[in-house]
């Protein structure tokens, strides 16, 4: 039986039982993936992330997230939780951590407040015909539609205010047969302090609603800055548990910034 450290975080929150808790193994060499697939349906949480040791073009790590029943090709939630464990259970020593990923190189910065900002890629959307069914499925007409860039990419509906986003009760198993990496639901935040607010949808990953979704920011960003005529942004997703984002669009990249706590520390063995 192998002992493999794992670490339980709440990522995007500063308060336990709030943001979006990902789970991070870190390994000193990749285990099969329908073993890792394993550990992270057993774990049953949005994303499992393994970071091991070392990159393809030198970053510090490597990194791979997997749901209850596939494996990703981005994750903010879990990015962040993973630099949260390096910068403070293994002993990094420097203020900014390297990834290398499937979306390339990523990097975390950990600021003097302790705000760990993520660097990532924007995703721009095109605007594309809402499907046949959307209407009736999440139960009113979205003033646009669109979705990434991307031939699997996140499709994104936006609504008239944000009552509407927090009223939402989408027929999943329509959103499950949607085309694309499940559907983000957004609209202007109500308060001075919001400029947007958000929600995501991916039962096709494992995932009925996701807390607090970093990636699904790679798509906002652009769309609100545009919107709004802004680069910096404050965002919450208002899903049940709930997180607040700090954002920033800089060129074709992204800067998503929030906090992180521990809730759990141990190991778990496999076979």
């Amino acid at each position: 039986m192998r002992k493999i450290p794992i670490y339980q975080v709440d990522a995007f929150t500063s308060e336990l039982f709030s943001g979006n808790p990902a789970a991070v193994c870190p390994v000193q060499a990749w285990l099969d993936d329908d073993l890792l697939q394993a550990i992270a349906g057993e774990n049953n949480l949005s994303e499992t992330a393994f970071i091991m040791p070392g990159g393809t073009n030198g970053e510090d790590y490597s990194l791979r997230w997997f749901t209850p029943t596939v494996e990703v090709d981005l994750c903010g939630h879990a990015t962040l939780a993973s630099a949260f464990v390096i910068f403070n259970k293994l002993g990094h020593d420097r203020d900014t951590v390297s990834f290398s990923s499937r979306s390339g190189r990523l990097e975390v910065e950990r600021g003097d407040d302790g705000v760990l900002s993520l660097n990532f890629p924007a995703l721009p959307v095109m605007p594309i015909e809402p499907p046949d069914g959307l209407v009736d499925a999440i139960g009113l007409s979205p003033l646009e539609y669109y979705r990434e860039r991307l031939e699997f990419g996140k499709s994104l509906a936006v609504l008239d205010s944000q009552n509407q986003v927090a009223a939402l009760d989408p027929d999943l198993g329509f959103v499950a047969n949607m085309a694309g990496d499940g559907l983000i639901v957004t609209a202007p935040g109500d308060d001075e302090n919001c400029d947007f607010v958000s929600r995501y949808f991916a039962p096709n990953a494992g995932i009925p609603e996701d807390p607090v979704t970093g990636s699904a920011h790679c798509a906002l960003v652009p769309y609100w800055a545009d919107r709004l005529d802004k680069t910096v942004l404050s965002a919450r997703q208002i899903s049940r548990r709930g997180g607040k984002l700090q954002c920033e669009l800089n060129g074709n990249r992204v800067r998503i910034a929030g906090r992180a706590v521990l809730y759990m520390e141990g190991e778990i063995g496999v076979p």
